[in-house]
């Protein structure tokens, strides 16, 4: 499958707090919060919503190629990323600029208060898919990057007939409502969490079942824990998680969900199945610390995932395109 991936790549600042931030928030002082947390391990990362999930697609036996822009401390990076399996061709160094950086600090209850430094990322604007032969290209993925990149890429897709996947997610705070609902409009696939589903109804103004339909194939909300619920040919499925061998941390978790997602699509699979590829892909991260610290092979993923699920011999197709 021939896969664009857009959306930031960026070094990940993981911090551990060994309390609740709960504990620590005042009601009745949110009007002005000021907070510090004592943290008690820090370690950077490679990661970036993009580049992680273009490496779970590369796992997953794809060859998907990452569009972005990127600083000047990207060389390790770009090396490991090719490495794996990710094409960087169209990845752009900015020489005067840092490569973009996440900083995120999570509570013993999984919860996350996360800064984002633009850096490179800011120049994603500048590149467009009229530059590639659209002709060519399956699905496109707008994922969380610069705001005017991700309403220019959308708009591009649209005027190219390019199918993409729209991840708005953490930027739903960033983009104007308008520019959610054209990013909607067009979308072959939507894939947010269910409290991003909630800020895109209320941005947006469209009703729950007005976004379940704007996708032309599928309208997809993970719900950590509780699993994911995908609505498509007018049948709502609901995907259980799959239960992690250990916890390490959520970061970058719903990347490695669309990138199964998308390949369960790649093959032609059954929604169901794709969703529970979606889920074994994200536990694979969520064991490890970091959101690209993980490794399998297509065939001990599907090992893994007879483990839980019956597919079928449906899985398979993964082992032969493998082989191929």
């Amino acid at each position: 499958m021939n896969i664009v991936v857009t959306g930031s790549i960026a070094y990940d600042y993981l911090m551990t707090f060994p309390g609740r931030f709960a504990e620590h928030i005042l009601p009745e002082q949110l009007h002005h919060i000021s907070l510090s947390f004592l943290v008690d391990e820090m370690r950077r990362q490679r990661g970036g919503c993009a580049a992680n999930i273009a490496y779970n697609l590369a796992l997953l036996g794809e060859r998907p190629r990452l569009m972005g822009t990127v600083g000047q401390d990207f060389g390790e990076y770009r090396a490991w990323l090719e490495q794996h399996g990710v094409d960087t061709s169209l990845t752009r160094d900015e020489p005067d600029l840092f490569t973009a950086s996440f900083f995120v600090n999570t509570d013993q209850d999984g919860n996350q208060i996360a800064s984002f430094y633009t850096g490179a990322m800011a120049r994603a604007r500048d590149l467009s898919f009229h530059n590639l032969e659209a002709d060519q290209i399956d699905l496109a993925t707008i994922s969380p990057n610069d705001p005017e990149a991700m309403v220019k890429y959308a708009a591009e897709c649209r005027e190219l007939s390019i199918p993409y996947l729209y991840d708005p997610s953490q930027q739903i705070i960033r983009l104007s409502s308008e520019d959610l609902r054209g990013g909607l409009a067009g979308c072959d696939l939507l894939v947010v969490n269910e409290y991003e589903f909630e800020m895109l109804r209320e941005k947006t103004g469209f009703t729950p079942e007005e976004i379940q339909a704007a996708p032309a194939r599928a309208c997809v909300v993970t719900r950590g824990a509780e699993g994911t619920r995908i609505w498509a040919e007018e049948t709502a499925y609901d995907i259980p998680p799959v239960p992690p061998q250990r916890t390490g941390d959520p970061t970058g978790v719903g990347d490695a969900f669309r990138a199964g997602l998308i390949k369960g699509l790649a093959l032609g699979l059954p929604w169901d199945l794709v969703g529970r590829m979606g889920a074994l892909a994200a536990t694979y991260t969520l064991e490890q610390p970091g959101s690209q610290s993980h490794h399998y092979t297509p065939a001990e993923f599907v090992a893994r995932y007879r483990e839980h699920f019956d597919d079928e011999g449906m899985l398979d197709a993964l082992l032969v395109s493998e082989e191929e």
